[in-house]
């Protein structure tokens, strides 16, 4: 377990690296959040002490259990607060005796829910929490996740850590974004949904992020905020250090409402906050795909100053297709120059003077096999800032002959990447194949490669237009900072 930060200049050290948990509520009933959260400490091999209370049970899952905080033993650093409303304000008096440092309260039906005697509650909570010094996250969210100090809210969340950090109103986005995100190599250094942000807001979750040496891209989800003037501090702040990529939840009318039923927030009106991310210089995506092609190209590729972009494979169709959708997302497909050519005279003699950008692979016939000398000429040529590559996925040939090719694309692929010449980026379609067409050859033989590409850390997207929506973002990031450092 990571060691916690000695005189710690945030509170959230505590949260993100306690050196005991408490589960209030624990259960050994499935259905019950008390069982789930108890069983991530224990899964993922969380090193310090762990109690859990329940009144009516002596152990819960192997862990001793106690009637009441105060009957805990040790000192806690974290409780995780899975019981009812009715019984918060009670457990924040036992946590003052304990000198609780951080208490999150998963436990919901409070503001959210816009009922007067429920919006009373939280009040008497928030009043509550400030008179004895506790810390609250939450309430009405799933909390911390960070795998170097082994806490988790989730089910196949990865071991290891990364370098994204996430701030998430929501956790159920949360999780889906961790979940969905480690099937295309990505990991994360730390992760909090903060939910109605009673106490610890947005700005505080930020500013921490801004601040720590494991973070160095922040991924966030925002439905409102609590005080304006300081999230644009902190947004600022984080986004001049840091590339931010933001999604702002509840920009539909029937999207704020749920907001409002949600997390209790205030949504606000949408060119407020496409003006606030702009002026902080935050990446606005619109959805997890979005998100999570993002974060891939920062996670790992360099930085990317020019739009300039050689597109090699694909079919005529395919190409044509790349060719303007590269274009409209703001990018240069610039034809292939003498230089280029001439080099291409050696290796491909009968196609040296036909070939374009987009390199057209349905010209090849018996040439197929040298697409990777001629992808290593495109990469080695500063004509180019970055490439993208489109896989033989439509299978054109017998199952042999084809699955042949599109392993010699995909080794070549590595092999650029490894060289580092050249940025490169694949586009290896997953489509949506049921259960049953995973026996089938081709999509068995893609699901291998996408694998083989992402332990690489080559960028992989299903389609050219995420590929290039993504890029079109990450080149305008990094020209934006070549600007305004």
């Amino acid at each position: 377990m990571a060691a916690l930060i000695p005189n710690s200049q945030s509170i959230l050290d505590y949260a993100f690296y306690p050196r005991s948990v408490t589960v209030v509520g624990a259960s050994d009933q499935p259905l019950s959040a008390g069982y789930h959260f108890l069983k991530h400490l224990l899964d993922l091999g969380f090193e310090g002490n762990i109690y859990a209370v329940n009144p009516k049970k002596d152990s819960i899952l192997g862990v001793k259990s106690y009637p009441g905080l105060k009957n805990v033993p040790g000192e806690v650093d974290l409780v995780i607060c899975c019981v009812s409303t009715d019984r918060v304000l009670p457990l924040l008096n036992e946590c003052k005796l304990k000198d609780v440092k951080v208490v999150h309260l998963f436990t919901a039906r409070l503001g959210e829910t816009g009922r007067p005697q429920a919006l009373e509650l939280e009040k008497q909570i928030k009043v509550t929490a400030d008179q004895l010094g506790i810390n609250l996250i939450g309430p009405n969210c799933m909390g911390i996740y960070c795998p170097e100090s082994k806490l988790s809210f989730g089910y196949e969340m990865p071991a290891e850590p990364g370098n994204i950090g996430v701030v998430f109103q929501s956790g159920g986005a949360a999780g889906l974004l961790v979940q969905d995100s480690a099937l295309l190599g990505l990991r994360f250094s730390k992760v909090i949904s903060y939910g109605n942000a009673l106490q610890i807001d947005e700005s505080d979750i930020l500013d921490y992020l801004s601040n720590d040496a494991k973070t160095g891209i922040i991924a966030a989800y925002f439905e409102g905020i609590r005080d304006g003037k300081k999230f644009m501090r902190s947004l600022k702040a984080v986004a001049q250090k840091k590339p931010v990529i933001a999604i702002k939840g509840g920009r539909s009318k029937s999207g704020i409402r749920a907001v409002a039923s949600h997390t209790a927030a205030i949504a606000g009106a949408n060119n407020i906050w496409d003006t606030a991310f702009a002026q902080a210089g935050v990446m606005q995506v619109k959805d997890i795909d979005e998100m999570m092609d993002l974060l891939c190209l920062f996670d790992m590729l360099p930085p990317i100053e020019g739009n300039r972009v050689g597109i090699i494979g694909g079919g005529g169709g395919k190409c044509i297709i790349a060719a303007d959708l590269a274009e409209e997302a703001g990018l240069s497909v610039p034809p292939l120059s003498m230089e280029i050519r001439e080099k291409l005279k050696d290796i491909v003699p009968a196609l040296w003077d036909w070939l374009g950008n987009p390199v057209d692979f349905s010209i090849w016939g018996d040439d197929a096999f040298k697409a990777a000398e001629v992808r290593q000429v495109l990469a080695d040529n500063p004509d180019f800032d970055c490439l993208i590559t489109q896989m033989s996925d439509d299978n054109p040939m017998d199952d042999e002959w084809w699955t042949a090719i599109i392993k010699m694309e995909v080794d070549s692929i590595i092999s650029v990447h490894r060289r580092k010449t050249r940025p490169i980026i694949a586009v290896l379609s997953s489509a949506r194949p049921g259960y049953a067409d995973l026996q089938n050859v081709r999509w068995r033989t893609i699901s291998e490669l996408r694998s083989k590409l992402i332990s690489e850390k080559v960028p992989t997207f299903d389609t050219m237009a995420e590929a290039v929506r993504a890029l079109a973002k990450y080149v305008n990031y990094w020209e934006r900072k070549r600007y305004n450092p």
